[in-house]
């Protein structure tokens, strides 16, 4: 989705569908091939409502009672058509807005497979690269520091690609080629 890869929250393991997959001598120039398994199951959890993209970085990767902290709050004002959302989160109040994703897409949780007894691949090999499905969710909530959530926010305008992508792809027929005028040459 176009987020910086730091902006993706990982918790005990488990990365974001937004975090990138880089191998550790990847650079920007490099592409990288991995494998990831969307499967179903009673080992998918569903996550709706409980997904949180905080304006911070999280290094704690063990367990911790979310729950226990972090109460989120309805407030009863709505700003742009957005309904808003108050918690503190280390102190600091936090200002945000649940929002769906897109129709026609799915948000996943993946977890990096760890190919036990295997001796480690070298280099961009896809084997270095499989990721598996321990999540899924249909909206989440994003949090700003100082400001109330709005539609201009950085991170709700990131899901105006989806809206151009479909476009940049869609399949051009030869009725669509016939009927774009054209404009004569002087």
């Amino acid at each position: 989705m176009g987020l910086p890869k730091n902006k993706a929250l990982e918790v005990d393991g488990l990365y974001s569908v937004w975090d990138l997959m880089e191998g550790e001598n990847d650079s920007p120039n490099n592409g990288v091939l991995g494998n990831v398994s969307l499967c179903s199951g009673d080992s998918v959890v569903d996550l709706t409502n409980e997904v949180h993209q905080l304006p911070c970085c999280i290094k704690q990767t063990g367990p911790s009672s979310v729950s226990h902290y972090f109460k989120p709050k309805e407030t009863g004002v709505n700003v742009d058509g957005l309904s808003v959302k108050e918690a503190c989160f280390r102190g600091r109040k936090l200002q945000g807005a649940t929002i769906s994703l897109p129709e026609g897409y799915k948000g996943f949780v993946l977890e990096k497979k760890i190919n036990k007894g295997k001796r480690k691949a070298t280099g961009n090999s896809e084997e270095n690269n499989c990721w598996q499905t321990r999540a899924k969710f249909q909206n989440l909530t994003y949090w700003n520091h100082d400001t109330l959530p709005s539609n201009g926010d950085a991170f709700l305008r990131c899901f105006h690609w989806f809206s151009v992508a479909d476009v940049l792809h869609k399949p051009v027929s030869a009725d669509d080629l016939a009927s774009v005028s054209t404009i004569p040459m002087q």
